[in-house]
């Protein structure tokens, strides 16, 4: 029973097909074809991996890929320098705290509102032992 089943199959995918295309008007063949399952599975299926590998390509081989977030292509660098522009920014902001700190502290001592520490009266280890 399968030998007839896959020799009717077989039969059935080779069997010929015609496909005219004609003119409406002068009922002129313009096109004709003659097909089978077998080469329209097969033409159909090449066409497909044609496609995919040529899309393949052009994500691997260009720089679309990096545009392309779940590919997975250039994360590892993204990472990279997101970590690095997060560390300049960090310390660009501390570098500009300071600088502002200072220049508050600057027009406070111009102004004449600074508050003078007596250092004079500080406790500190040692200087004992050098007045003696």
């Amino acid at each position: 029973m399968s030998e007839k089943s896959s020799h009717s199959n077989l039969k059935r995918k080779k069997t010929q097909y015609r496909i005219v295309l004609m003119n409406e008007d002068t009922y002129e063949e313009v096109l004709r074809f003659r097909l089978n399952r077998l080469s329209v599975y097969i033409a159909a299926s090449s066409l497909f991996v044609l496609l995919v590998g040529l899309t393949t390509a052009l994500i691997i081989f260009t720089p679309l890929k990096y545009y392309l977030p779940g590919v997975g292509f250039g994360n590892a660098r993204a990472v990279r320098e997101y970590r690095h522009l997060r560390l300049r920014t960090d310390s660009m902001e501390k570098a500009l705290y300071y600088n502002n700190k200072y220049v508050e502290d600057l027009q406070k001592v111009l102004k004449g509102k600074a508050s003078t520490l007596d250092t004079s009266l500080l406790n500190l280890p040692g200087a004992e032992d050098v007045e003696e």
